[in-house]
């Protein structure tokens, strides 16, 4: 049996993201890549994604970086592809 892969380990461009998540103050988080598929992704609290970062510390630019799955989803899904909507929501 071969392994499910990962819909969202391709890196898209910043402008393309699958995901982008709204916070307070301007901050926004692009989601370029996951390291791992969503359905193993929930068993670890250590998953990561790759994003593009904007918030009032980068002046109107975004930095690249890796951060903690669980430090983006509580923020507003502010746009989505349509295969991230029915993994994430």
């Amino acid at each position: 049996m071969a392994a499910t892969k990962n819909p969202f380990g391709r890196t898209r461009p910043q402008d393309d993201p699958y995901a982008v998540y709204k916070g307070p103050n301007g901050f926004e988080w692009r989601v370029l890549k996951t390291y791992k598929r969503p359905d193993t992704e929930r068993a670890d609290a250590y998953a990561r994604w790759l994003v593009a970062a904007r918030s009032p510390y980068t002046f109107g630019g975004f930095d690249m970086g890796d951060e903690y799955a669980s430090n983006v989803r509580p923020y507003v899904l502010a746009s989505c592809t349509d295969e991230w909507r029915e993994h994430y929501g």
